[in-house]
Formats: C-alpha cells, structure tokens, sequence
C-alpha cells in the first residue's frame, strides 16, 4: 500500500509517498480501509521534527475516515462498519495518511451519518481537542470564555461545544470571520482582544501564550492546546495544554454531534494522497478556515 512518510525533516518537500506492506491488526484492533484523512499542524510538526524521531520512518496523519476492512480478536468491530477514528501519536511508523490504517478499537466509533467521509475526517482530532481542553477548563454554565482562534478548527469546535455547555462565549478572530464565528454559537467578537482580567478562562487555540492570558481574572483558567507550551500561572490563574487522547467513547458523542446538527464540520480543500506535498505546502500558507482532506 503507499503511505505519506518523512525520513528526514524539512518543509513539503520533506513529505515521501512509499509503498510498505500492509498492516495486519492485533487483538483488539482494527484496520480500516481509508476513504479520507485529515491534514492537520501537527503533522507539519511531525514533518519539521518538532517531536523528536530522527533517523527513523515517521508516518503521517491522526485523523481518519473510512471502513473496517480487518478486525482483531475482541475488537467489537466488523469488516464493512464504516468508522472514524484518531491514531494517535507524533512518532510512528505508519499514520492515517495511507490506504489503510492499523488503530486500537477503543479509539474508533461509527461514523456520522449526516455528513459524507471527507467532512467526517476533519472531525476526530480537533473535536476532540476541544472537548478535552474545556474538561480541563472545567466552566460551569453562565461563566465567561475567550476562544483565541475562534475561526479555525479546534476553536471553531470549542466555540460550538462551550456555547452548548451554557457558557458565554467571546470569539477571537479575524474581522471578516465575524459572521462565522457568531454562527458557531459565540456571544461577542472581538479582534484584538479583551480587557485585562475580564474573562473567566481562555482556551487559547490560536497559541498567544502569555498575551493571551493577560486577559484571564485573578483565579481564572487558561488552556492551550499545545503540551507544555502554556505560559507559567500568574495572578492564581490555573494553566495548562490539553494532550489529545484517543477516545473512541468521546469521539461516539462528538459524532451524534455533528448528526444532531449541533456540530459544523468544515473542509477547506482536498487532494490526493499523491499529492501530500502539496496538501503541506497549502497548509504552511495558512488562512484555512476548514481542514485539508486527504483522499486515498
């Protein structure tokens, strides 16, 4: 089968399309037939060598729509259920940017319905991001969150899931994403932040560290979403990054989100696995309001 590999670091050009046997699953995996595969930052920094693995073969990709085509002993899942599912992890052989993929079946649930495999791949990572960051945030209905970033994946998601939980949302974005941001649930937007001290939490998608926590009250919360990068506790405010954990149970929930319409999955763009390094490329010009879709 062909995967999207790195064997050395770099930009784009760093990404290789190899043939490598395919996987057979485990007890308690599965191997799912890929039918899309999201495209997300993390995989540039798994391409830049930000998490370390040199010298090795690193596969690509966490995201993954697309249908059991093998199942191990007690798995729970059958050949031809149609899935999504994260792989987890930035040093691994094999990723989800391939034509099949090996995962643990505690982190697969059944796909949407509502929405075909390209949106469903966008979902797994960056929904589960953001719900695990506001369970790390912990607000309780009628108190106040900035989302930085509002407009993009994580945040775009955390908005959606904050605004349904009763909390109010204020939404940091761009100026003409005003209207998509408000759509997603938020309260109030603002583009250049908020005063000092004004908001219980800030989840900070957009990655503004200390600015950004400037803006949290004496006592508040802040979360960011990249693992030991939050800015030191100021004024008693709690910090913390949310690590992404494989989840198939939360993923289930997430997915009768998007079908229970509360949910809005977005793509921005697709391609084919064969051009995975054009997928990088358009990923490191930015801008993307959706997420890059890989199809097999």
């Amino acid at each position: 089968m062909r995967a999207a590999v790195v064997t050395s670091f770099g930009g784009p050009e760093a990404v290789e399309i190899v043939e490598v046997a395919v996987p057979e699953p485990g007890a308690r995996q599965v191997r799912i037939k890929v039918a899309a595969a999201g495209v997300n930052p993390v995989d540039a920094g798994v391409r830049a060598g930000v998490f370390g693995g040199g010298g090795k073969r690193l596969g690509l990709g966490w995201d993954v729509a697309g249908v059991v085509d093998a199942a191990g002993s007690a798995s729970g899942w059958s050949a031809g259920d149609e899935v999504v599912a994260l792989a987890y992890g930035p040093v691994k052989s094999l990723g989800t940017h391939a034509d099949h993929v090996v995962v643990d079946a505690d982190a697969v649930a059944a796909a949407p319905r509502s929405v075909d495999a390209v949106h469903a791949a966008s979902l797994p990572l960056n929904a589960l991001a953001a719900a695990q960051a506001l369970d790390g945030l912990g607000l309780e209905p009628g108190r106040s969150l900035l989302v930085t970033g509002a407009a993009g994946a994580v945040g775009g998601y955390a908005v959606q899931l904050a605004a349904r939980l009763g909390v109010s949302v204020t939404a940091l974005a761009r100026e003409g994403d005003e209207e998509l941001v408000r759509s997603l649930g938020a309260d109030r937007f603002v583009s250049d932040g908020v005063a000092p001290g004004s908001v219980d939490a800030v989840l900070d998608a957009a990655v503004l560290g200390a600015d950004a926590l400037e803006w949290v009250r004496d006592g508040g919360a802040f979360m960011g979403v990249i693992p030991g990068a939050q800015p030191a506790s100021v004024r008693g405010v709690r910090t913390g990054a949310v690590e992404v954990a494989a989840d198939g149970a939360r993923l289930a929930e997430l997915v009768a989100l998007v079908d229970a319409g509360v949910l809005t999955t977005r793509v921005a763009e697709t391609y084919a696995l064969d051009e995975a390094v054009k997928a990088h490329a358009r990923l490191a010009q930015g801008g993307l309001r959706g997420r890059l879709v890989l199809v097999p």
